[in-house]
């Protein structure tokens, strides 16, 4: 049941959009092959939908949740089941409004245990503890998007980042309910981590332990030990921990990673979260401050890069890998961050008194405000959706180049989409900009997984970079 509740954090009481009361909301348990049916009470004011991340939902789009995409929103007072199909997904995922700005506070973790009768490919750890990386505002939540639509600006910044729902020690009104993981000398334990933060990747790590990834967004991953991870909004990772130091307390501790030039987010050291990692059943308990992980900086992208470019496919017997050999369509597709002109004599908030509008293929995409696009293409509503959208982008440039023309900073306008056969082997280049700000712009595909196979800095190019 999705409805309003009074919340009490950073030290100002204000109302959240929840789901059953609890924030994060609720974690469902399934198994890989079950199917779940979840009715949705919509009890709040607003508009809602749910979007199952990273559930392929094979062959049942009506159910993967985006607002007015594959479904027009659940109206308040009204209810709606979604039926979601769980085929090959494995591990760690997680659910999440796909409405307006409700993503911040509605969303919780999606946990996937192996088929009945199988085990993990790695030793059973002897408890689980989902850990959902978040946002708090001093505000309300769903009016910081139309907040930033009025003025074209960008959103608010948010007061703190969250684990669990609880910004950690370093916020003295949370100091008292700062999240705790109770662990045992010797026994090894899974961290289900979830970044569930709207804009910003997230270094985390542990002070004085090792973590080794197993998995990420819904498939295993070969075991890669580290001491600290990057991890993208809407992106998760199963970590194995050793509790394995002397008996005591530690921080466990996140803050953004943010290279971007111009992009806004809190710098300071209050914008650390943490955790307390606790050991049990011990005969000494120190009385002074847990030690605080070594983070990397804010803006270290060697760092972040040293760690994505290790992990690789389990890409073992039971989880085998079938990467396609032969590609039907090569797309390239160019991420921007655009600016418009502002109508009237006000000035908008963005840059050069301008307002903010991204693209890809320098289009930026027009929400139908009437029937969603699933429904149009299937029942052949005209006026809704054009089948035209580019392969490549309209004209070629130096993409991270410096100083780029002015013409380039503003977008067409649609409702497009690639029309692609049942079957095709697809690859697309994504390719970064430095229109307007060279920001970082993770990507998520619904309704498919894929396989990285390059990567690579500044511009790309089919010979250089096979």
């Amino acid at each position: 049941m999705v409805r309003l509740t009074s919340y009490t954090r950073l030290c100002k009481t204000k109302n959240i959009l929840t789901v059953n009361g609890r924030y994060p909301g609720p974690t469902i348990h399934v198994h890989k092959g079950d199917a779940a049916f979840i009715k949705v009470f919509n009890k709040a004011r607003y508009n809602i939908t749910l979007h199952w991340h990273g559930v392929r939902q094979l062959r049942n789009p009506w159910s993967d949740g985006p607002e007015y995409i594959t479904q027009c929103p659940i109206q308040p007072g009204r209810n709606y089941t979604y039926r979601v199909k769980f085929t090959r997904e494995e591990g760690t995922l997680w659910w999440h409004a796909h409405s307006e700005w409700a993503r911040a506070t509605v969303h919780g973790a999606l946990i996937v245990y192996p088929k009945r009768g199988t085990l993990y490919p790695f030793p059973k750890p002897r408890a689980e503890i989902p850990i959902i990386l978040g946002e708090w505002w001093k505000a309300e939540v769903m009016n910081l998007g139309r907040e930033a639509n009025k003025t074209g600006g960008e959103p608010r910044i948010s007061d703190a980042y969250t684990m669990n729902g609880q910004p950690g020690h370093l916020y003295p009104c949370s100091r008292a309910d700062t999240f705790r993981v109770n662990v045992e000398l010797g026994q090894t334990y899974l961290l289900r981590i979830i970044n569930a933060v709207m804009d910003e990747e997230l270094f985390f790590s542990i002070a004085q332990h090792n973590i080794t990834l197993v998995g990420t967004d819904g498939a295993y991953t070969k075991p890669l030990t580290t001491d600290y991870i990057m991890i993208t909004p809407g992106q998760t990772m199963d970590l194995l921990l050793e509790a394995n130091q002397p008996p005591n307390l530690y921080f466990m501790a996140s803050r953004a990673y943010s290279s971007g030039f111009g992009v806004g987010f809190d710098r300071t050291t209050r914008s650390t979260t943490t955790a307390i990692l606790h050991y049990i059943n011990t005969s000494h308990e120190s009385t002074s401050p847990p030690p605080l992980p070594s983070l990397p900086p804010f803006n270290d992208t060697d760092s972040a890069t040293a760690f994505t470019t290790r992990i690789r496919s389990l890409a073992n017997k039971h989880h085998p890998m079938h990467v396609p050999m032969h590609v039907d369509e090569h797309l390239l597709f160019t991420f921007s961050v655009n600016l418009l002109n502002c109508s009237g004599t006000t000035p908008c908030a963005g840059p050069f008194g301008r307002r903010f509008s991204a693209s890809v293929n320098n289009v930026s995409f027009v929400t139908p405000a009437v029937v969603d696009v699933l429904r149009s293409y299937y029942l052949g509503i005209g006026g809704v959706l054009d089948g035209d959208f580019p392969d490549k982008p309209p004209m070629e440039f130096n993409y991270t180049g410096e100083n780029l023309p002015e013409s380039l900073l503003t977008p067409d306008f649609g409702t497009r989409a690639k029309m692609l056969e049942f079957g095709t082997s697809v690859e697309v280049v994504l390719q970064g900009t430095n229109v307007l700000s060279g920001d970082n712009h993770p990507v998520h595909l619904h309704g498919y997984s894929f396989y990285t196979v390059g990567w690579g800095f500044g511009n790309f190019d089919a010979e250089r970079d096979p």
